[in-house]
């Protein structure tokens, strides 16, 4: 068998290499947002990109959200490939105008004549002692709107792998990276298997019960089904949906199909949620197949705290999962 190669690296970094090699590849690519250029990004993803790429292609821009969220449209629509940074989610609702009135809906308005090769790429999710403006998950709110593709890469090998599939996506994608991963080390294989946009991947194989979730909860998903396996004696599978837009069904439903229970974990508030919709797809898909209700574990319906306990308390944590597989399995 042959050894393959690995290396050391972070989620940042797995997302600054992404863009370079984006940027190597395709002289149409260029990035555009706040700080992206001189200061490298307000998260350091794109630290080093001007001075090897220069300013034409790594673009500072205004403090104006709808601006430049507008002129990357429109540099889509000129045959450009632009990835667009909003600084965080809660800024994109300053955009949401152009994101859902425009980006989404061009080609279905045009008859078909006018694509719109956009992506866009914001920080999201708590846990960060950032404050209610900096801090909410609405990425469900965008899994809403047709038109669009929605990713949220959760692993290393997700934040290295989803921009180039994304940017060879005729139509917008818009990629939710949760900030508390930024920091996470591990390691990437070499070469890096293609990602995989329209699956979800099964992080952890089990036969008790189906854990749901996504990005900067996985993490936590995965501590509960270790404590659930250690403490209880219970086999969590644990589903990495990936992709929020359009949802993998098939990869859901045949998990909840053997295990017979399934639990959504959700940093997003519960009410109209995307933990609501998982929810709603297994029942009309798979409710002959349930053993109990589909639970969810969700953050508190509260602006983000700014305090930490506050904050801590308010997001869905490993012994909440736990208690409500415990419930769930009766």
């Amino acid at each position: 068998m042959t050894a393959v190669a690995t290396q050391e690296t972070t989620y940042r970094e797995a997302l600054r290499e992404a863009l370079r090699e984006a940027l190597r590849e395709d002289d149409r690519v260029f990035l555009m947002g706040e700080d992206v250029g001189a200061y490298g990004g307000c998260f350091a993803v794109s630290l080093g990109l001007l001075e090897e790429f220069g300013p034409e292609r790594i673009r500072d821009t205004p403090l104006s959200e709808s601006a430049f969220v507008g002129a990357g449209i429109g540099a889509a629509l000129a045959g450009m490939r632009p990835v667009v940074e909003v600084m965080t989610v809660n800024f994109s609702l300053l955009a949401l105008d152009q994101i859902m009135n425009n980006a989404a809906s061009l080609l279905h308005m045009s008859g078909g004549q006018y694509n719109v090769p956009l992506v866009i790429r914001m920080t999201t999710g708590a846990g960060r002692q950032l404050a209610a403006q900096h801090s909410h998950s609405l990425e469900g709110w965008f899994a809403h709107i047709p038109g669009i593709r929605v990713l949220a890469p959760a692993t290393l090998e997700d934040a290295r792998g989803m921009l180039a599939p994304a940017l060879r996506d005729p139509d917008p994608v818009l990629i939710f990276e949760h900030g508390s991963l930024y920091a996470a080390k591990g390691t990437l294989p070499e070469p890096l298997e293609p990602v995989d946009l329209d699956h979800a991947a099964v992080r952890r194989p089990g036969t008790d019960v189906s854990l749901i979730t996504y990005g900067g909860t996985l993490a936590r998903t995965l501590d509960a089904a270790s404590a659930l396996e250690a403490e209880h004696g219970v086999s969590a599978e644990v589903i990495d949906l990936r992709t929020l837009r359009p949802l993998d069904d098939a990869t859901i439903i045949d998990s909840v199909r053997r295990t017979h229970r399934a639990v959504v974990v959700d940093e997003g508030w519960r009410s109209g949620s995307i933990s609501a919709e998982i929810s709603a797809r297994i029942t009309e898909q798979a409710f002959f197949e349930l053993d109990a209700p589909v639970q969810r574990v969700c953050t508190a319906e509260v602006p983000i705290p700014y305090a930490k306990h506050l904050e801590e308390a308010a997001l869905p944590q490993p012994e909440q999962v736990v208690a409500a597989v415990l419930e769930t399995l009766g």
